[in-house]
This record gives C-alpha cells, sequence and structure tokens, in this order.
C-alpha cells in the first residue's frame, strides 16, 4: 500500500493515478478537498481531509512491510498524520523519488525549465498519442485534450512505451531522473528561497543536463544554450530551438483569428504554415521544441502537423473563459515576471486596439520579496492592474512584503483590492480584455468572474 500526504497536488495525483493502475492499493491526504481529489475518489481512492491520525488506514500502521509513504515538502513537519506515520518507521519517499523510480525502466522525455514545462511535456505527450505512440505521461496541469493530468499508455498503441515526466527544479526535484532525452525551456531565476541565488539555480540545471544517458538528445532553448553546453556528456547530441533562431526555429510568425501560424526551419525538418489554437509567442516556442522531440521519436510530418492542430492546451495557460468580439476573459497560471511578460506581450499582439485589464495574485512572499520590480515592470504591459494579496502557500508572512511593494512600481493604473471585493470593482469598470493570472488560488475566483462578464455582456447587448 503507498499513501499520498498531499495526494491532491498536480504533480502527487498523477503518480497516484499510475500506482492505482498498476493494481497497488492506495489512499491520502490533503487539505482541502478540489476537482482532483474528488475525482481520485470516485476511481475508488480513499481521501482524508482532516489532519488526524485516525484518519489513517489501519492496514498502514499495522506492518510496515509492502507499505510506502510518499510526501510532498508542502506538507507541514507538525502534520499529526506525518509525524504518526514518521512514529511507525514507514518507509518515506518525497514525490520527486518515486517519480524517479517509476521512470527508471521506461525510455524518458524528461522536461525541464522555470517555465513553459507543462505545455511542453503535454504537447509531446498529445503528438505521442496523436500518432498512436505508446506514451504514458505526468504533466503537471489538466490537458484539456484529455481532462487529466496524467495519460496512459494503453493498449492500443505501437512502439517502445516513452514515458514523458515535468522535470520540477522545485528542491532540485529533477536530479532523481535519468532521461534519454531532456528539454530544457528556460533559466530564469526562481525559487531562490531553495538555491539562495541564481549560481545556484543554474548550477542545479547543469547537474540535471549532466544526467542525460549517453546517446541520448537534449533540446535547450537557444537563449541558455550557452550556459549548458559545457556540461552535457559528449555521448549527448544538443540541439537549440526557438523563435527566428537555433537549430529547429520558428519563422513568418503570424496571428490569424487567435491561431498563431508559422513555419518550422531546420536542418532536420522543415514544414510551412503550422497551425497552433494555443496563443502566444511563449507557446510557439514551447511548440519548437515539442516538435523538434517529436521528430527525434520518429514522427513524421503529416503526424506533426496533424497533431499539433488538434492540440488544445492546459486548464489554466492561456485558457479562454470568455471569448466574445466584445469582451475576452482568459486564465493564466503565470506566477514568474517573465511568464507574466510573453503573457501581455502576446495578449497585446492580439488585441492591439482594446484595454487590458490584468488581474494578479502574487505567490509566495519570497517571491514578491525578490522580483517585485520585475512583477511592475511585466505587469506595466496591461493598461490598468487589479493586485489581490499574496497566496502564501508553504510560506509565512514576512514583515513589510505585501502586493503593496509591487503596486508601487506599476507604471498603469494600478487599484489594490481582495477576493471578497473584486466582483464589486469589475462591476465599476469598463472591461474588454480580462486576464486573471497567478498560480495561487485565483483560479477559485474565474467562475464568479465570469458569471458576472457574462450578465455585464448580455445587459450591453440588450441595450
Amino acid at each position: 500500500m503507498i499513501y499520498f500526504l498531499g495526494i491532491g497536488g498536480i504533480g502527487m495525483s498523477a503518480l497516484a493515478r499510475w500506482c492505482q493502475q498498476q493494481g497497488i492499493a492506495i489512499a491520502g491526504y490533503d487539505k482541502t478537498a478540489s476537482e482532483i481529489t474528488r475525482s481520485l475518489e470516485h476511481q475508488g481512492v480513499p481521501v482524508s481531509y482532516r489532519d488526524d491520525k485516525e484518519t489513517i488506514p489501519p492496514q498502514l500502521l499495522q506492518d510496515p512491510e509492502g507499505k510506502l509513504v510518499v510526501y510532498t515538502p508542502a506538507v507541514p513537519s507538525d502534520n499529526e498524520i506525518l509525524v504518526t506515520l514518521k512514529s511507525h518507521n514507514l518507509p518515506f519517499l518525497k514525490r520527486s523519488q518515486l517519480l524517479g523510480i517509476i521512470s527508471k525502466p521506461y525510455f524518458t522525455v524528461a522536461v525541464a525549465g522555470t517555465h513553459g514545462k507543462t505545455t511542453t511535456s503535454s504537447m509531446i505527450g498529445h503528438l505521442l498519442k496523436h500518432a498512436g505512440r505508446s506514451c504514458s505521461a505526468f504533466i503537471g496541469g489538466i490537458t484539456t485534450n484529455y481532462l487529466t493530468n496524467y495519460l496512459s499508455a494503453g493498449d492500443n498503441n505501437t512502439g517502445e512505451s516513452i514515458m514523458v515526466v515535468e522535470a520540477d527544479e522545485f528542491d532540485r526535484s529533477f536530479l532523481t531522473l535519468t532521461p534519454d532525452i531532456a528539454v530544457i525551456t528556460a533559466m530564469d531565476a526562481d525559487h531562490l528561497d531553495i538555491y539562495g541565488d541564481t549560481t545556484q539555480m543554474q548550477q542545479s540545471f547543469r547537474e540535471f543536463a549532466g544526467k542525460v544517458k549517453p546517446g541520448g538528445k537534449i533540446f535547450i532553448n537557444h537563449k541558455v544554450v550557452n550556459l549548458l553546453r559545457d556540461h552535457v556528456p559528449s555521448a549527448v547530441t544538443i540541439y537549440s530551438y526557438g523563435l527566428e533562431s537555433g537549430i529547429f526555429k520558428a519563422t513568418d510568425i503570424n496571428v490569424q483569428d487567435s491561431k498563431f501560424i508559422f513555419n518550422l526551419q531546420s536542418p532536420e525538418i522543415n514544414m510551412e504554415q503550422l497551425n497552433l489554437n494555443m496563443p502566444g509567442f511563449h507557446n510557439v516556442e514551447n511548440a519548437m521544441s515539442a516538435i523538434a522531440v517529436g521528430w527525434s521519436l520518429g514522427l513524421n510530418e503529416k503526424e506533426i502537423r496533424e497533431a499539433l492542430a488538434s492540440y488544445s492546451g492546459v486548464k489554466r495557460r492561456f485558457e479562454y473563459i470568455i471569448n466574445d468580439p466584445d469582451l475576452v476573459f482568459i486564465d493564466d497560471y503565470a506566477h514568474h515576471p517573465v511568464e507574466i511578460k510573453a503573457l501581455l506581450y502576446s495578449i497585446k499582439k492580439l488585441y492591439p486596439k482594446k484595454k487590458v485589464t490584468a488581474i494578479f495574485q502574487p505567490h509566495l512572499f519570497t517571491r514578491t520579496r525578490d522580483f517585485h520590480q520585475e512583477f511592475a515592470h511585466s505587469l506595466s504591459l496591461a493598461d490598468e492592474v487589479i493586485l489581490l494579496d499574496i497566496y502564501p502557500a508553504r510560506e509565512k508572512p514576512i514583515p513589510g512584503v505585501t502586493s503593496n511593494i509591487i503596486a508601487s512600481h506599476i507604471d498603469v493604473p494600478c487599484e489594490l483590492t481582495n477576493e471578497d471585493h473584486l466582483l464589486e470593482l469589475l462591476e465599476s469598470k469598463k472591461l474588454e480584455v480580462v486576464l486573471t493570472i497567478g498560480a495561487g488560488d485565483i483560479d477559485q475566483q474565474v467562475e464568479p468572474i465570469k458569471n458576472q462578464l457574462l450578465k455585464l455582456l448580455t445587459n450591453d447587448k440588450a441595450k
């Protein structure tokens, strides 16, 4: 039996689904119920929401033989269930350690990067699935094509089974992996609470690059390839990719009806008029790496073209909630200044004549402290900004660190509010393009905002 502490997490739940599929008895705890935990319960997984040792399955404590506890660092050390399980001398593994064990027997594609890894890994999984290849995938978001964060290899596929995994840099988790193919999408400073400084973070990526198996391939964003080139094993082939640059490069990028059309140029394969339904220049860049990986795994032009055109994205990644000529509402998980800049740059290209209202919930006190000026610079690409309170996640408040330190540097009209007063504030505004941005619980506001905006839209059209 495996017990998952934090089973509702996007990475943990995918592992839980895989274990259940292998016939392993599983159960878990999470702080709050969610769509993910309810889905697991629907599949017969016992999930507790009370931090109470009485909720632990009795068989877990009777005999440690054949038992395992998988945990996430987000679970506090004084959690009663955690303390009780440790007192019974049960074996413990971090989520990343279990992923490393699970993926080891498979031909593994690992996607790393401070941003872009969820979209890229889901694209790779979709390209392989659409082409009928045997593929399983652990994805850090809910795919809109499959409505899950775990893609099963299934039975009706061809070729050697491939496992696609997100390689998370947080807590150096990705160093448990030894991939056959790796992708590195970005290396912007982040998680400085873990790494201390950018140099240490970059060193961790270099160690990850060094873990690619001999004879393998690594696809690196052209912006960071020179930071990593000397650390890739000599028996591994390096490919760069990007927009207008790299061995695999996107050229002639055009926007047509909220879609991005582009050409692919490379010494290996050339394709014209590729159609990406998921908007954003950053997503074209993600598509370049996914296509390059697909090519390296033997996909032909027809398979790549058709799969890319049918890819519909990941929940909360440039997700259209309302797409009306008079009002657009998009929800996005962006929580780093570089991600927000890429998002808003693409939005301004898509809707150059419309007012863009960005609603942002900062994620983590340390990230806000470390990058408040960068956040302000990126958010200033919008026409107006609404800032919510900081979402703390695993952190305790830091004196003097609030959303105000971002607001004080923003160059466009900016207002601070909280979730209780957000709808009232929106009702007073003339809205054209609305964005909800952040990795906290801002997603809980999407449905109420949608309902209010649809009501306002209906009233405006009735006039």
